[in-house]
């Protein structure tokens, strides 16, 4: 049940509440985060069905290596010049060129590294590390090709604090996460979710439809209720992630890919860099090559969604549940932010 919006309320009305207040000075503090991404190596060690980097027009799969660390230093010396102080090192895996990471951890030391967690990254370089789930192991070596994944993943990466689980939603595996989620509290490790967004062209069956939407918020409510210090999400997160529009239509994208304006925000400071060191505007995207309309990965929500505040200023309840997104986003991506308690159960997403 969502609650209806209260009109009228000023924005220092709002932020008067306490529990709410406290919770806003809390996020405000990293409003200076300016984020781009870099894609480390066009080399994998694994294969996955429906694959963002090998997959879409935009051929940043085929795009040279760079492998020098002092053309990677210039780059990100550059790029923090520009502002930039916040990075998303990904690319096909980019734990196969750790003294890349290394380099760019030593110029901007604020971060996130995509990683699908066969390979150990390196304790001295301080990242938050997302770790790829796709489901269970058996789920693993049906999509992904790989034997004993969550088994290795977590070996890997056990007693980590850098460490998140992402846990992929498709159709396939929406009933595993109940199971991975277990294990991974058990283990003492903490996840958060995304949604399997189809990349251009492709049609098979891992992409969501109005169906598995609506089992997958079914199945995230319970383990958020169940695990709420392992599982790093909220309500919201929820509502805006498994709705049958996707994030663009929902909220407009901020990336450069699908906005046009070079004013302010997105459009003016993000760029997608590929391993060649070079990058497009026209392709510039948290996740370059997902099909648009698909798109709920949580990776674009950080983004798109955070940067929709005034849309959620609108009363307590609808600005608590759009803090409670923040609190989240920041738990996930940022290296020693603890998350806390969601303050909005019932949220409901502002349009226009």
């Amino acid at each position: 049940m969502q609650t209806e919006k209260q009109p009228g309320y000023k924005f220092s009305e709002i932020i008067a509440d306490p529990v709410i207040r406290k919770r806003w000075e809390k996020v405000q503090k990293y409003f200076f985060l300016r984020e781009s991404t870099y894609d480390m190596s066009n080399r994998c060690n694994i294969r996955c069905e429906g694959c963002y980097y090998f997959a879409g027009e935009s051929k940043k799969q085929f795009a040279d290596e760079n492998r020098d660390p002092a053309a990677w230093k210039q780059l990100f010396e550059a790029e923090k010049e520009r502002g930039i102080t916040f990075v998303v090192l990904a690319g096909a895996e980019p734990a196969l060129a750790p003294e890349l990471c290394r380099v760019c951890f030593d110029v901007i030391p604020l971060g996130a590294i995509a990683t699908n967690g066969l390979k150990p990254i390196p304790q001295d370089i301080d990242y938050r590390i997302h770790i790829s789930t796709w489901g269970n192991d058996t789920t693993s070596l049906a999509v992904r090709k790989a034997p004993d994944m969550l088994v290795r993943q977590m070996e890997n990466y056990k007693d980590d604090p850098r460490a998140v689980f992402v846990y992929t939603f498709s159709p396939v595996n929406i009933d595993e996460a109940r199971e991975v989620t277990e294990l991974l509290a058990k283990g003492g490790q903490q996840i958060t979710f995304n949604m399997f967004s189809a990349p251009v062209g492709y049609n098979g069956h891992l992409r969501h439809t109005p169906e598995t939407l609506a089992q997958t918020r079914r199945v995230m409510t319970e383990l958020l209720a169940e695990f709420p210090t392992t599982v790093l999400f909220s309500p919201y997160n929820i509502l805006a992630h498994t709705e049958e529009k996707g994030l663009h239509e929902l909220f407009s994208c901020s990336y450069p890919r699908m906005n046009p304006s070079t004013d302010i925000g997105l459009g003016r400071s993000f760029r997608q860099y590929r391993t060649d060191l070079a990058w497009d505007r026209e392709a510039a995207c948290c996740v370059p090559d997902t099909d648009c309309d698909d798109c709920r990965h949580y990776a674009a929500g950080s983004a798109v969604v955070t940067a929709r505040m005034y849309r959620h200023a609108t009363d307590p309840a609808t600005f608590s549940a759009w803090l409670d997104y923040v609190d989240t986003y920041l738990a996930v991506w940022v290296r020693g932010y603890d998350k806390g308690k969601n303050l909005c159960e019932h949220p409901v997403i502002p349009i226009g």
